[in-house]
């Protein structure tokens, strides 16, 4: 019976899980509900044959709290868990060492496939998923202009000091502004900057 422990914050999608694979894989689960909390079950009960922590949980960050993980939990796989990170994080986790990267969003059947590929020894990648992002970021389209104002938003710049860099008027850039964040689906400024970022625009 393969020892899995599942770090996830969100109580109920965790205890869901757990159950699930608990009842269908006959895997033996452990939970955990901060990084902090993984890895003082890791130490008081690992290795395990596979571990997988949620990107957004509390203390989480890549690569800091993956490679404290990995580390911890050697010579057992990590692997990460999300519902809201997009493709370039996944990309990411894995060049960073993860043993895989699993979208909440996927069939139960093929997250049990999933899991069983990373204890075997094999890396996940959720080809599909990879593959969307390209997909999304071919459908934009950021003019020149449009990507020297979204160069200082990322950077952190109010309008006014991204007027003065770019010699226009500040009007002029709060209209950028707004077509960027339609272009983008954002919601404001600083999800314009983190959708940009994510994407890898500029």
């Amino acid at each position: 019976m393969a020892k899995v422990l599942i770090a996830d914050d969100h109580e109920l999608v965790r205890s869901a899980l757990a159950s699930f694979l608990a009842e269908s894989a006959d895997f033996q689960i452990s939970e955990a509900a901060t990084l902090e909390q993984a890895l003082t079950t890791i130490a008081a009960q690992g290795p395990f044959e596979l571990v997988l922590l949620d990107y957004t949980m509390p203390g989480m960050s890549l690569p800091a709290g993956l490679t404290q993980t990995i580390r911890a939990n050697a010579p057992g796989p990590v692997a990460i868990l999300s519902g809201t990170a997009p493709p370039e994080v996944a990309r990411r986790a894995l060049a960073a060492g993860a043993q895989g990267f699993l979208p909440k969003t996927m069939a139960p059947d093929t997250m049990i496939t999933a899991l069983r590929h990373m204890i075997a020894g094999h890396v996940y990648r959720p080809q599909d998923f990879l593959d969307s992002e390209r997909e999304k970021k071919a459908a934009i389209h950021i003019t020149p202009r449009e990507m020297d104002v979204l160069r200082g938003v990322m950077a952190g710049k109010s309008n006014k000091e991204i007027a003065r860099d770019l010699d226009i008027q500040e009007v002029t850039i709060k209209l950028h502004v707004k077509t960027i964040c339609r272009k983008l689906d954002a919601r404001n400024r600083t999800h314009a900057a983190m959708l940009a970022r994510d994407l890898a625009l500029a």
